[in-house]
């Protein structure tokens, strides 16, 4: 087979899988100069009133009803109208509205919006009738003739205030013998326990069913809030026994409506915020995930209809969580019974590998109290794992440098027989004892590595907005500095594939310098191919995040380290290459 036309599609191949990901990457995950994360977390600008609350008329079959005139008012005027009972928690801010008892009002007093030290907190959750229209309520549905409270009911409130330590409880009475409680509990993280209580003072029995729903208005805009490949932004949950990632919003838009049999838990997700409804732990329920307006998304579950005799009451409970996706309040509440919680975090396959990484790294995090440093660290640790595999590695391609001149001899010899060419080079691996696949080998085992910190960069809201060094302020984000526009001093950002900065270029500095202490091939494609791949690098790893390329900067120059040893150990192995 023919070596140079072999390498020739190699090449080719490489190209096209590294510019193709360069493509998808700015087709499916662009970088936006400055994202809006009130855009990004509670909707999109400029669209109508979500429905209102779904009252189902069975479980497995929710409707909505929309206003016919719609009046959309700012954040603040709907936040100051009305009646509400306010929420404060360690992580949480925000309000209950008392008319339709909904959840509709929660940011996130632990996060920013963006680097700024002035900028607000995160928003999560938004009134129905603003713009960016985002929230929760729990309600009942019941046989015909009997009032249930609904959108406009106004409720009575036994506090003033919702807190980890006082609890609240909201009560309505409908008139003709049926009476409505909701005792609102909240913990010190993100988590809203609402007990539902239907009591029956009338003369008859009554059917009757209580559900738990979220309302979204509009899909977030922000283009890392798309779903792609690597990451789910949308409709999720546990349902029917699995983890849900394949509802998308363009099915609902659509029309497309799913039904479950069963629910652990379900709800919209973001890449770093979640807002979910939950049972109690393994108890029947039937969930839908829907679009019962236009340009509204909805996800709820109900419970089967159960009749309410004279003179009793029925309590059931639902869980609201809103907040951050958090690694260890994920986990810790799937602990607690919320089945595959820590799912919402999209780890995607290689799960089992992800994990391990974000937990070290996590861990020598919380030691040094620098990102930077951390993933240095883990670099560190990573190289002395794989020493011994890296050691063969150099001693493969330094045995490949001492026999280079017979390599080359044989090469003219059989200039024009390519079949016996390689059946002698075969024999010369064989009799040298080289392994010519060794060098491949540790490359190969980096890309798992690799992958597995790309994700841990992308989803995990621990190393958002972690700072390094000097300019760099958020690992999680690509280097802000580009020499196109002369660091911020030109007004506009370059494009992803041109966005170059000193990071980039340091990195395509040092795979360089690594290359050059390689044996040099002895075919002249090859030569050039490791001539020009640290440049190719350079542009096509510019994108991705700072803490991406600082990783395989340390990388590097602990490779150039390990080889300069074992030159010094063994001089014998700087035999000059063939020229």
């Amino acid at each position: 087979m023919d070596d140079k036309r072999n390498w020739i599609t190699a090449i080719l191949l490489s190209a096209a899988i590294l510019l193709g990901w360069n493509f998808v990457s700015q087709k499916f995950l662009p970088t936006p100069p400055k994202p809006d994360v009130m855009k990004t977390v509670a909707g999109a600008d400029g669209a109508a009133t979500p429905a209102a609350p779904a009252q189902p008329g069975t479980p497995a079959a929710p409707h909505a009803a929309a206003p016919a005139t719609p009046t959309v008012v700012p954040l603040e005027t709907a936040l100051a109208a009305g009646n509400r009972i306010a929420i404060e928690t360690p992580a949480l801010s925000g309000s209950i509205n008392l008319v339709g008892a909904r959840i509709d009002d929660i940011t996130l007093t632990k996060y920013r919006q963006t680097i700024k030290k002035d900028s607000p907190p995160v928003r999560l959750f938004a009134p129905g009738n603003t713009k960016a229209a985002y929230y929760a309520s729990v309600g009942w549905a019941a046989q015909q003739g009997v009032e249930v409270p609904g959108p406009a009911t106004v409720w009575t409130a036994s506090s003033a205030k919702l807190t980890p330590t006082t609890p609240v409880t909201l009560s309505w009475a409908n008139g003709t013998g049926q009476s409505f409680r909701i005792d609102y509990s909240i913990d010190a993280d993100y988590l809203i326990t609402a007990k539902q209580t239907i009591a029956n003072t009338g003369a008859a029995p009554v059917n009757a069913s209580s559900f738990a729903l979220i309302d979204r208005l509009g899909k977030p805009t922000d283009p890392h809030e798309q779903s792609s490949w690597t990451n789910h932004i949308g409709p999720t949950g546990y349902l029917d026994g699995k983890s849900v990632f394949d509802v998308d919003y363009k099915h609902l838009d659509k029309g497309e409506a799913f039904k479950y049999g069963a629910a652990g838990w379900l709800g919209f997700t973001d890449k770093y915020w979640l807002a979910a409804v939950i049972p109690a732990k393994d108890e029947r329920v039937t969930a839908s995930i829907t679009a019962p307006a236009a340009d509204t998304y909805q996800t709820l579950f109900a419970r089967p209809f159960a009749a309410v005799a004279p003179g009793k009451q029925v309590t059931t409970t639902s869980r609201i969580f809103a907040g951050a996706k958090e690694v260890s309040t994920l986990s810790a509440y799937q602990d607690a019974g919320i089945p595959r919680l820590s799912n919402a975090i999209d780890w995607g396959w290689f799960e089992f590998f992800e994990k391990p990484i974000f937990k070290l790294l996590d861990w020598l995090f919380q030691q040094v109290g620098n990102f930077g440093v951390a993933i240095m660290l883990l670099t560190v640790i990573i190289r002395a794992l794989m020493f011994p595999v890296a050691q063969r590695q150099f001693h493969s391609m330094a045995q490949m440098r001492l026999v280079q001149p017979k390599m080359k001899a044989l090469q003219e010899r059989y200039k024009d027989d390519k079949q016996r060419q390689q059946q002698e080079l075969m024999k010369l691996y064989k009799d040298e004892k080289i392994n010519p696949l060794a060098g491949c080998l540790p490359i190969v085992l980096q890309i798992p590595i690799f992958y597995a910190l790309y994700k841990v960069l992308m989803l995990t809201i621990e190393m958002r907005h972690q700072p390094f060094a000097l300019w760099i302020r958020d690992l999680s984000a690509p280097d802000p500095a580009h020499f196109l526009n002369l660091f911020g001093l030109l007004n506009f950002t370059p494009p992803s594939l041109l966005a170059l900065g000193p990071l980039a270029l340091i990195l395509g500095v040092t795979m360089f310098l690594q290359f050059r202490l390689n044996p040099q091939a002895t075919d002249p494609v090859q030569q050039q191919v490791f001539k020009i791949m640290p440049w190719l690098f350079m542009f096509i790893m510019a994108p991705f995040a700072a803490g991406l390329l600082l990783y395989w900067i340390t990388n590097n120059c602990l490779s150039i380290a390990q080889q300069q040893f074992m030159y010094r150990k063994f001089p014998q192995l700087r035999a000059a290459p063939v020229k």
